[in-house]
């Protein structure tokens, strides 16, 4: 072979790269940031700018007459915050009364729609189960339906001459009013009453012990069960898909390990979903603590203030009482709830991982992949 004569390329290997192939990364950043650049631009003329103008608000004294910043707009500071966490007066009392109202519906709603959800999502991911697809439309229609249709045929089932309360009536029931029932559950089941005097003084947000104690009203009551019929549909889709992602093999895997049906799900199946709960969840307290439309088209938050949410709060000062900095201080207020909430809950579900589900679960994780590659080998075996 001459000085001059090219090697001949083995056959399989890739060509060599000359000087003028070389990739060009900053152009290719730069062809990405052209590619997401409208809908940058998009979210910050209507998400950014409406935040940045709702935070102006919220320490502004604007009236809802002109523009926010206009010359006769003066910034007041933390005085709409005042009036909403202090405790004090009409404005102050209605807080607390909202976030004790929706912090029941919280705690209610989430566990109740994620087992549900979980539950449903076990059903139908049966083998046996014939019409699956059946199964799945009719669960999770409910949650496609308009929330304000759902709202009134509630309004229906649950009047006091509605279906619910006639078929109470067969075993002698008598039904409540139930959208005109301001009682709380654990004031009813306690007897009712004014309950004892230390518990009437004022306590947090103005709001009397025994106030906070009453539980959720009977008319709060029918909206969590509403929320818990709309929304289990959604997230039973999310956990059949994590289930579906399971492998057999890790089943049966915990099955050989000797492990009986509870604990295959409590060991091996739950912590697989842990990534599902967490973010079931973490879509369930945000969508609990922003019900609004229920509240606006079923009671107002009536009867007796016992339905009133800090998002309708947030409605009604600005849009019907016109006190836009008070709404605008409820609504950054509720977003820090939510914010809040969410990583205290991821606290709290990163604190109950590892431990023996987490050894069963990587015994059995293990005993599955020596099968599965037994069964490769066995396959691929020539006779």
């Amino acid at each position: 072979m001459s000085a001059t004569q090219v090697p001949a390329r083995v056959e399989g290997t890739a060509p060599a790269r000359g000087p003028g192939r070389r990739p060009r990364p900053h152009s290719q950043a730069g062809a990405g940031w052209l590619f997401v650049l409208p809908m940058v631009l998009v979210l910050g003329i209507f998400l950014f700018l409406p935040v940045v103008m709702a935070a102006w608000v919220s320490v502004s004294d604007w009236n809802g007459r002109g523009a926010p910043w206009g010359s006769n707009v003066h910034f007041v500071g933390g005085a709409n915050y005042g009036q909403v966490l202090g405790g004090q007066g009409l404005a102050g009392r209605d807080f607390g009364t909202s976030i004790r109202n929706n912090l029941y519906y919280v705690v209610l709603v989430v566990p109740l729609q994620t087992a549900l959800a979980l539950m449903l999502a076990f059903l139908v991911n049966k083998r046996a189960l014939r019409g699956k697809g059946f199964y799945r439309t009719a669960f999770y229609f409910p949650s496609v339906t308009s929330s304000v249709a759902i709202t009134v045929l509630w309004l229906f089932l649950f009047s006091a001459s509605g279906a619910v309360n006639a078929v109470l009536g067969w075993f002698s029931i008598d039904g409540p009013n139930w959208f005109q029932n301001p009682d709380g559950l654990i004031h009813l089941a306690l007897g009712g009453g004014d309950g004892p005097a230390a518990l009437q003084e004022p306590a947090l947000f103005g709001i009397s012990t025994w106030e906070w104690l009453a539980g959720p009203s009977v008319a709060m009551t029918a909206f969590i069960l509403m929320a818990v019929f709309t929304t289990s549909g959604t997230f039973m889709l999310l956990f059949l898909a994590a289930l579906q992602a399971i492998g057999e093999e890790t089943e049966e895997a915990a099955m050989v390990d000797g492990a009986t049906a509870w604990q295959r799900f409590w060991y091996v199946t739950l912590p697989m979903l842990r990534p599902t709960v967490f973010t079931v969840l973490t879509l369930g307290t945000i969508g609990t603590w922003q019900v609004f439309d229920q509240i606006y088209t079923g009671t107002r938050g009536g009867p007796a203030k016992t339905t009133l949410t800090p998002a309708y709060l947030s409605y009604d000062a600005a849009f019907l009482s016109q006190d836009w900095g008070r709404g605008a201080a409820i609504a950054f207020v509720l977003f820090g709830i939510i914010v809040l909430f969410t990583l205290l809950q991821r606290l709290v579900l990163g604190a109950t991982g590892g431990g023996r589900s987490s050894r069963r679960l990587e015994r059995a994780e293990l005993i599955a992949r020596e099968r599965t590659t037994q069964q490769a080998a066995a396959g691929t075996a020539v006779p």
